[in-house]
């Protein structure tokens, strides 16, 4: 917005913040967080552990939105203050402060405006990620192992728990495959862009003669079911194998046969849980992760049969989505939204907020324009 006066820039952002506020209802959520602190406040809710970590995490996520909309309109309101003072004063440094304020406030508000374009039928819920090792031999398992990291840590700069289900070591190094949970509303809304195959170019580390190596991971990214959702799963169409739960090198972790993998038949879809110490509890969360990834699978059907009718070719994120390249430069670049950055060491440390709003902003171009 260079060339427009900061008074101007911050009516813009005033109005762009209304609209923001309307679309999130302040009002509704803060009558959502009056009845789920009354909730909270009930001494039997703890009787049901996973209602009551339900409650306490969407509560904790009202809170935090109704703070971060309130504490930019404050902003908004002391940067307008101190252009003020800056003029009356006629000081520099002022002016400078205001400025770089001013330059905080266009970032924060965008990144607000992200979140209402979120509005799918399933974006609201928490998202089940999966990662598999692809092409590449061990680098691909390498490779696999460094992107669960990554999503791993940009989750914790966010302060979302996540709980790991399952992860299947690789012999040599790195992991066959991993499947976790980012327990955060509208984690799958955000996350859900990142759906695809990741590609890392570098010189390999496993490699006696260091040569270049390329590596593929592939991440697909679930809604968490609710039991709202009906997914029919004929018992007979399920083969359940229980083994026992190992880390890597073949650490033994539990010594008893806990872990469940269960395979439906009919689709091919292989899901595991080795978290829990309990057979029964890993089978039924297995079991919820199965639920998810058939909700998913009928939703896309759904969604390719409604493109079909209208004549549509059905489009694809399932495809190479971004490259990282660490040799013979370094780059980490988004074949859809055209988004680079030159550091990767950053990003692979969980800093990708920049490549999943580009994405928010694509996807829903291309679903508005469908």
């Amino acid at each position: 917005m260079a060339g427009i006066e900061p008074e101007e820039q911050l009516k813009e952002l005033g109005s762009t913040l209304a609209g923001i506020e309307q679309v999130l209802d302040l009002d509704g959520m803060r009558r959502d967080i009056a009845e789920l602190r009354e909730q909270s406040a009930d001494p039997d809710l703890w009787n049901d552990q996973e209602r009551a970590q339900s409650v306490t995490r969407r509560l904790s996520y009202l809170e935090s939105e109704l703070g971060r909309v309130e504490g930019l309109r404050q902003r908004l309101d002391d940067a307008a203050t101190l252009y003020e003072m800056a003029a009356e004063m006629d000081d520099a440094d002022t002016r400078a402060e205001a400025d770089e304020e001013l330059a905080s406030l266009h970032k924060a508000v965008q990144q607000l405006e992200v979140r209402t374009l979120m509005s799918g039928e399933y974006d609201a819920r928490e998202a089940l990620v999966t990662i598999n090792a692809q092409a590449g031999g061990v680098d691909a398992a390498d490779w696999a192992q460094q992107l669960q990291r990554m999503y791993l840590r940009w989750a914790e700069r966010h302060g979302y728990p996540t709980e790991i289900y399952e992860t299947s070591f690789a012999e040599e190094a790195g992991i066959k495959s991993t499947t976790f949970t980012v327990k955060a509303p509208y984690a799958y809304g955000t996350l859900r862009g990142e759906h695809g195959t990741h590609r890392l170019v570098r010189i390999s580390p496993f490699d006696n003669a260091a040569r270049r190596q390329t590596s593929f991971a592939g991440l697909d990214v679930v809604p968490v079911v609710e039991q709202s959702d009906h997914v029919d799963i004929d018992e007979s169409d399920l083969r359940v194998d229980v083994y026992r739960s190992s880390g890597p090198g073949g650490q033994g972790v539990n010594t008893t046969d806990s872990a469940v993998r269960i395979t439906h038949i009919p689709t091919g879809i292989v899901v595991s849980c080795q978290n829990e110490r309990s057979q029964l509890q890993n089978k039924a969360t297995a079991m919820n992760v199965l639920q998810a990834k058939l909700l998913e699978r009928k939703r896309q059907e759904e969604a390719e049969k409604m493109s079909a009718l209208r004549g549509e070719g059905t489009s694809s994120w399932g495809t190479q989505i971004r490259n990282y390249v660490l040799h013979p430069y370094q780059i980490v670049k988004d074949l859809r939204t055209g988004v680079e950055v030159g550091n990767p060491t950053g990003v692979l440390d969980g800093d990708i907020d920049e490549f999943i709003e580009a994405e928010i902003r694509w996807m829903r171009q291309q679903e508005t324009s469908a």
